[in-house]
């Protein structure tokens, strides 16, 4: 199913806006949602990018997240605050945290935002990318719907849970890494799902703790509970599985307990009658104003020293290159900003039946 073809960001940016649009993102929100959507695109992100679009059009269709983004101050200092998404757009709560704590940061140095009651806020490098865009350093997290066992264990009780860091460098390019705390996060299951390949041995397992490769049948089991994604390092303590499980726990205590958020299986989407719900997400969001501990060239030019140390060290046979984090993904902007972003068969699918139903036939896609 490798069968792509080449939409030219343009013309994503424009059809995004407009199916937001027509579902009833008010214009200039659409504009923020295409936003964060095509950014992960551009960066070879093609889980969290226009492949996700179906999810948002049929989650605001069947009532489980609103269109129209209502934001609630539940509690604010010079340099916190705590928000309420009341289910709205996580694009929009989450721009506006990290621009909250962009402000608080100016200011007083540091600022962070807390919420809760926010839906799939997307890409979650776009924030801290937010806070790199003005000289300062960006870090958020966010629980997720639960697909992760715990460390000895085979049920499935918390997220993917990314933890996310960026910082500016003197280079074309910022430090940003941007991982889940698991082998691999849920869209990028969703991602193989659409490519019609295999989930590889030791992503996942099923309630016998076997290996779980079937992905059509992965999603399913994941949202019924008899099978689970791994936390990095995989099964048990040998490769380290404890390490990715705590660094999830992190993020579920950052993401639940400073907002009074929902957490773990509260996640699940769906209430006591199996009725689906809100999916009650929590972030959290961190900047910090690298002017108030050294100048901003300063910390460029020693960060930038990093990533270049780093990628001049000695190669392992067989390589003849080692990348920061933030590379790979600026090499594949350059390419993709001209080229266009690749749309397999069953995302040309999506697209079809979004822009049929909405009436959206202007859009000429090239398939």
């Amino acid at each position: 199913m490798d069968n792509f073809v080449y939409i030219k960001v343009n013309m994503l940016v424009d059809f995004m806006k407009e199916v937001f649009k027509n579902i009833g993102v008010p214009s200039a929100e659409a504009s923020i949602c295409a936003d964060v959507l095509i950014n992960s695109d551009l960066r070879g992100i093609d889980s969290h990018g226009i492949g996700r679009l179906k999810m948002y059009y049929d989650r605001i269709k069947d009532g489980i997240q609103y269109p129209v983004t209502k934001i609630e101050i539940i509690k604010e200092s010079s340099t916190t605050a705590t928000l309420d998404g009341n289910h709205g757009m996580g694009q929009v709560i989450g721009h506006r945290a990290m621009e909250m704590a962009i402000e608080k940061a100016a200011e007083f140095g540091l600022g962070s935002v807390a919420v809760r009651n926010s839906t799939h806020y997307g890409f979650a490098g776009y924030y801290p990318l937010m806070a790199i865009e003005k000289g300062m350093i960006g870090l958020t997290v966010t629980n997720a719907r639960p697909s992760i066992a715990p460390t000895f264990g085979i049920e499935p009780m918390f997220g993917t849970n990314p933890l996310t860091f960026g910082a500016p460098t003197d280079e074309a390019f910022p430090f940003l890494i941007d991982a889940a705390t698991s082998i691999s996060q849920r869209g990028k299951i969703e991602y193989l799902d659409r490519a019609e390949k295999p989930t590889p041995k030791g992503w996942a397992i099923d309630d016998k703790g076997v290996d779980h490769t079937n992905t059509k049948q992965l999603l399913v089991d994941l949202v019924k509970g008899s099978a689970a994604l791994l936390p990095m390092g995989g099964i048990g303590e040998e490769y380290g599985g404890h390490k990715g499980y705590g660094w999830a726990i992190l993020v579920e205590i950052l993401s639940a307990a400073l907002q009074d958020g929902a957490f773990l299986k509260d996640l699940d989407g769906f209430d006591e009658n199996g009725k689906r719900t809100p999916y009650k997400l929590g972030h959290f969001f961190l900047a910090i104003n690298i002017e108030n501990f050294i100048s901003v060239n300063r910390f460029k030019t020693i960060a930038g020293n990093i990533m270049r140390s780093l990628r001049a060290s000695q190669k392992a046979p067989g390589f003849d290159r080692i990348y920061t984090a933030g590379e790979k993904e600026f090499e594949i902007m350059r390419i993709r900003e001209t080229e266009g972003i690749p749309v397999n068969q069953n995302l040309q699918k999506d697209l079809g039946v979004m822009r049929d139903e909405l009436n959206l036939k202007h859009f000429d896609f090239p398939f």
